[in-house]
């Protein structure tokens, strides 16, 4: 193994940072090393820089926060690794100094994961070539994912799930010794943090492949071990409309899901040549731009939104192997799954828990998967009424926008080909009638202006406090929504037949 630089046969792109870093750090002995240099290969964007130096690299972290008014964390200081975060050109970038893994560069090198990340370009020399002693250029050319040694996913069986992503966004083949290595690592994985777990699955689910993802995730014992809830979905038969079992809709609702958000956010020609995508751009076309803000949110450390978006779809129908029943008398051998959405919730905040999600994603969660079926229940035909709409939002608030999103992907796996293309667009106007309730008549619909507060009440209509109350203030707002009522006086009133009515 040479550690003699070689030209790539290609140029390497490098952000101006890097040549700023070159003019920070004139004589230091320091590499890029890890993706970045992957990446500049590829010319993808860098947000994120790795150097590895043979002391101590908190030092150097500080040097550069201090100098490109940054901040400095130490994050590791029994191996010496310094992280400096800085603002460039509008950009946050992460810039994480190392001390070499083992007792040279080439040890450092040999002990990362997957030879497309252990190459390393000397910073204080030409950037235009690589030290690749592994054969990572050679791999990426071949389009190929190979463990830097045996060893290497033992070691760190979170490594078997970071195959996989690099894997889907790469497009690379894991070969053969990569892939029984994976295999092998996953039942270690309980070794590791959950916080590790998670945001190695998060990042998977944030592809643009999230459902190949997680069949080969299934595929290779990863996914039992991250979120064996999944597993049990394999088999569970449905009843018509489905045409798949349970695990393998899930599948094809977290691929309809992806290029919703997709069609949404940066359509591509394919979302914009299929039909029944564009029949969504179309429906939805008003609310494209608050769409795409919605999606573009981030939770905490950093987690992209339609990545939770799609554990949701992940386990929207968890609860349908628990609550699997015989069907209806003239129909017992079809399958049915009452409140199958109820033990899913459950199920999910618990999965959402064992990840060490934040409080906020866990109650996101829930919500979705408890709510999923409210469109689809809410949709005969007919439009929905206001009382309806204003209900839905009550009960989601803006985890409604979600449970949209997720009602369309669910309804197009459903029927696949099969989907009847009037049908479909019937739906979707239903569909825009619920979101039409949250971004053009919220105050009208969701949360109008309160006529009555429940002091009002309690002095006008002399009662105790107590849940009577609140169910009073709820009809009271239900009413006003319809239009029944529009001032104070009106709604005393109806507040008191309400309660003669009870007493009748």
């Amino acid at each position: 193994m040479s550690l003699a630089p070689v030209a790539p046969g290609r140029p390497l792109f490098w952000p101006p940072i890097v040549e700023r870093l070159q003019a920070l750090l004139p004589r230091a002995p320091v590499h890029i090393v890890g993706g970045a240099v992957r990446d500049a290969f590829l010319h993808r964007p860098l947000k994120d820089l790795d150097l590895a130096a043979p002391s101590d690299g908190r030092p150097l972290a500080r040097r550069i926060a201090n100098a490109l008014r940054g901040a400095y964390y130490p994050l590791d200081a029994q191996r010496g690794v310094g992280r400096a975060l800085i603002v460039w050109q509008d950009e946050n970038i992460t810039i994480d100094v190392a001390q070499y893994r083992g007792a040279d560069l080439l040890a450092d090198l040999t002990l990362r994961d997957f030879t497309v990340n252990a190459m390393a370009v000397s910073l204080g020399g030409d950037l235009q070539h690589i030290i690749d002693p592994l054969g990572g250029l050679d791999d990426l050319q071949a389009r190929r994912l190979r463990m830097c040694t045996p060893e290497a996913l033992a070691d760190d069986p979170v490594r078997s799930l970071r195959a996989i992503r690099l894997s889907l966004t790469f497009g690379l083949l894991i070969e053969p010794a990569t892939r029984q290595a994976v295999r092998a690592a996953a039942p270690h994985l309980a070794r590791c943090s959950a916080e590790r777990i998670r945001d190695e699955f998060f990042a998977i689910l944030s592809t643009a492949r999230p459902a190949a993802g997680l069949a080969a995730l299934q595929q290779l014992g990863l996914l039992a071990q991250v979120v064996p809830e999944a597993e049990s979905l394999i088999g569970i038969a449905q009843p018509p409309p489905h045409r798949y079992d349970v695990w393998r809709h899930t599948l094809a609702v977290v691929e309809r899901l992806a290029a919703i958000v997709r069609l949404l956010t940066a359509p591509s020609a394919a979302e914009a040549a299929n039909a029944q995508l564009g029949l969504i751009a179309f429906a939805l076309a008003r609310y494209r731009v608050q769409l795409a803000e919605h999606l573009a949110a981030q939770w905490a450390g950093q987690h992209a939104h339609p990545a939770l978006l799609a554990l949701a779809a992940l386990l929207h129908d968890s609860g349908k192997p628990e609550s699997m029943r015989s069907g209806a008398s003239h129909y017992p051998e079809t399958p049915a799954f009452p409140q199958h959405e109820q033990i899913g919730a459950a199920i999910a905040e618990r999965r959402a828990a064992a990840l060490r999600l934040s409080n906020e994603e866990i109650a996101r969660l829930e919500t979705i998967v408890r709510h999923h079926m409210r469109p689809l229940w809410l949709y005969s035909g007919e439009p929905v009424s206001k009382r309806a709409v204003h209900r839905f939002w009550r009960d989601t608030d803006r985890a409604g926008i979600d449970i949209c999103l997720l009602a369309m992907a669910d309804y197009l796996a459903t029927y696949g080909l099969a989907l009847d293309t009037r049908d479909w667009v019937h739906y979707l106007e239903h569909i825009h009638r619920l979101l039409e309730g949250y971004f053009d008549r919220y105050d009208t619909e969701v949360a109008p202006p309160a006529l009555v507060t429940g002091r009002d009440l309690l002095h006008h209509l002399r009662l105790e406090p107590g849940p009577l109350l609140g169910e009073l203030l709820e009809k009271i707002t239900e009413a006003q929504v319809e239009g029944h009522i529009t001032n104070k006086e009106e709604a005393l009133d109806w507040a008191r037949r309400l309660l003669d009515a009870r007493e009748s």
